[in-house]
């Protein structure tokens, strides 16, 4: 295959070791689209784990996602060797490395491709030989740090406002397929979307009382209310309907991504903490409120305009911690389902 460029170019073939986190490698989409525009004709694959195949498939700038059988924090040195030993007949020019563990720059090491970028991480000096070193001040938000990642070492860093944000596939016969299979009914009336879970740890999870104040008061207007969430998130999801009414859908547990996916794109407003399905929110293009806890609006926000963010900035905010350091939890106790309610109305 040719670049259209040229016949006797070959097409640049690129292998981008993507994130273990969902809201990371949605974010990385704003990397792909980087890569993209500086050359269209070049071909992305992304090595990732089996859960990311449906969240990649939506992203139209990936050619491939590469599945990892690797269980998580194991080194697993011969099965990472064997899978290189597949990746090495690509002739991959480039390979861009986006965490920044040793054990994620074996394989492109391991399957001799030529030029492997990436941020200095975990003592990676040979795996990495286009190495960056970050510039935590420069590069302030995770998506820069990504998107930087896609030109040349001495580039100026990506300023908010010139990256292009995520924005995956929208596929309306699915989604209606998804709605039937799980009678959710017809269109017609609005749907507020509640994702009340968080797997990194309840300091980043507006109470679920707070959510059901919330579902309460849309109901009350009429609106449907649908709970996503992963089996981990199926408890505080069931904890919300049982204070907000059974009328409200619990789907925590019982959607594949593909479908949960499907489904958020048919909200009229969804409101959740800071989590992967706040991320895959925004690259819908959903009207989204995002609350934020224990972590910081600044590093990680939702990558859309019609996103609004909420978070009260105590002086002990972000602490980035799974639980509350000093156990009352104040920056979501103090965050009145009233405020959210206001601002729902306005990102509305």
């Amino acid at each position: 295959m040719t670049d259209a460029r040229s016949d006797s170019l070959p097409v640049e073939q690129l292998l981008i070791v993507g994130p273990a986190w969902v809201g990371d490698m949605v974010m990385a989409q704003s990397l792909f689209k980087a890569l993209k525009s500086a050359d269209a004709g070049r071909h992305l694959d992304v090595l990732a784990p089996d859960w990311s195949v449906p969240l990649l498939a939506r992203m139209p700038e990936v050619r491939t996602a590469v599945t990892t059988p690797f269980a998580h924090g194991r080194l697993q040195l011969r099965e990472r060797w064997r899978l290189a030993r597949e990746l090495k007949s690509r002739g991959y020019q480039q390979a861009i490395i986006l965490p920044n563990s040793f054990k994620s720059a074996l394989i492109p090491w391991f399957a001799g491709i030529p030029r492997r970028t990436g941020y200095v991480g975990e003592q990676r000096w040979g795996l990495v030989n286009d190495i960056r070193r970050l510039d935590t001040h420069a590069l302030p938000m995770t998506v820069q740090r990504f998107v930087a990642l896609a030109a040349a070492r001495n580039h100026p860093p990506p300023t908010r406002t010139g990256i292009v944000p995520p924005a995956l596939r929208v596929d309306t016969a699915r989604a209606a397929r998804a709605c039937a299979a799980f009678g959710l009914g017809a269109a017609g009336r609005p749907v507020l979307a509640l994702c009340p879970g968080a797997e990194y740890g309840p300091a980043k999870r507006w109470p679920a009382d707070y959510f059901a104040q919330v579902a309460r008061a849309k109901r009350v207007a009429g609106w449907r209310v649908w709970l996503f969430g992963s089996t981990r998130d199926a408890a505080i999801c069931a904890a919300v309907r049982a204070r907000a009414g059974t009328e409200c859908i619990n789907l925590a547990g019982r959607t594949s991504l593909e479908q949960a996916i499907d489904l958020l794109s048919m909200a009229t407003l969804v409101v959740s903490n800071d989590s992967g399905l706040m991320h895959i929110a925004a690259a819908l293009n959903r009207p989204l409120v995002a609350v934020y806890g224990s972590s910081d609006p600044g590093f990680t926000p939702p990558l859309s305009a019609r996103a609004r963010v909420i978070w009260l900035g105590l002086e002990c905010s972000p602490c980035f911690q799974r639980n509350c350091p000093l156990k009352h939890l104040n920056c979501l106790n103090q965050l009145a389902p009233e405020e959210v309610l206001q601002v729902a109305d306005s990102v509305i």
